[in-house]
């Protein structure tokens, strides 16, 4: 069976930063309030002129580049992402920017967990021998959903793109192992809804039309699902890839809360040299935070090729994954 390699990575941010002592003063808060209970001290946001698409493509420019991939020569690309720039999808956007031509394009909607299922759903069709260049985009420009007058909210996230590059490999496969779960009764723990008002057309014809609401979460019931399942589904992923713990060299996890990472690095039993955090700089930037952090790790030579990284998305769903891959061709 046809295997896949993870060959390189990009990723972009917006220039705006806003610190925590900016958003003090606009909801009441504090710098020390923010980072004790979360580890974010700033975060990017995406002016009016910063599409989804533009930082999607960046990211992914960066990525073919180091994979030393033309455009024209991918397949498929998926863009996990639920703050697209158009409902109908913006994959298609990426495509035309790039000059990837031949490729087929979709979004992909599993919120924080969206880049996690990307990557597994490219690597099924490399395997089934569908396509042999993916590109999986991770994408959010979450600043435009959140409640600004929410303090339990609008600390949290920013904005932000990151992308790999998937390829077919004939000599080996560095999917080590992986799984992916839903419990959609805990849905109403985190949402961006649509709300509708009745509008009548004609007798006895009412249809709904609205728009969506900002993010609403009750981050205790977040928490706690997410410091249990995290550890779980790294154990199930570690296990189909027949390895244990220590034998890691990274720790990957969506970027949402330092406490989550902590957390779940001492239930598994790996040391905090080994966790990967970039939130203090982005905040949470739900698809993008994975690739996002994994592109600063690999461009600061801490990530090496043939280093075998767990990684973890878990968010809106509720949707958990987990996948164990090795870096590098």
């Amino acid at each position: 069976m046809t295997g896949i390699s993870i060959t390189g990575c990009g990723s972009a941010t917006p220039e705006v930063a806003l610190g925590n002592d900016g958003i003090s003063r606009i909801v009441e808060t504090s710098d020390e309030w923010i980072a004790t209970r979360t580890g974010i001290r700033s975060r990017r946001l995406a002016s009016q002129t910063n599409a989804l698409a533009a930082l999607a493509t960046q990211a992914a420019r960066s990525a073919l580049e180091m994979a030393d991939v033309a455009a024209a020569d991918i397949d498929l690309i998926i863009l996990a992402t639920s703050t697209p720039d158009d409902l109908f999808g913006t994959a298609g956007v990426v495509q035309v920017e790039l000059g990837a031509v031949k490729a087929a394009a979709f979004d992909l909607t599993a919120a924080c967990s969206g880049f996690l299922f990307g990557l597994v759903t490219a690597a099924q069709f490399i395997r089934a021998g569908a396509y042999q260049n993916i590109l999986v985009i991770g994408a959010d420009v979450l600043s435009r959903w959140t409640d600004w007058s929410d303090r339990r909210t609008c600390v949290l996230f920013g904005d932000g793109a990151g992308a790999i590059v998937v390829q077919a490999n004939e000599t080996g496969d560095r999917l080590l192992g992986f799984d992916l779960r839903t419990d959609g009764t805990q849905n109403s723990c985190l949402t961006l809804g649509f709300q509708g008002q009745p509008r009548d057309l004609t007798d006895g014809v009412t249809i709904q039309q609205g728009t969506y609401q900002p993010i609403q979460m009750n981050g205790q019931e977040v928490y706690r699902f997410a410091v249990k399942k995290v550890p779980e589904i790294i154990e199930k992923a570690l296990f189909r890839a027949n390895l244990s713990a220590d034998q890691i060299d990274w720790l990957l996890l969506h970027q949402a809360n330092q406490r989550i990472l902590d957390a779940a690095a001492q239930r598994l039993g790996i040391p905090p040299e080994k966790v990967i955090s970039n939130m203090a700089n982005y905040g949470n930037t739900s698809a993008a935070s994975i690739p996002l952090a994994l592109d600063e790790w690999v461009r600061q030579g801490k990530i090496q090729p043939g280093h075998i990284i767990a990684s973890s998305g878990f968010g809106a769903g509720l949707t958990w994954g987990a996948a164990i891959f090795q870096w590098g061709r």
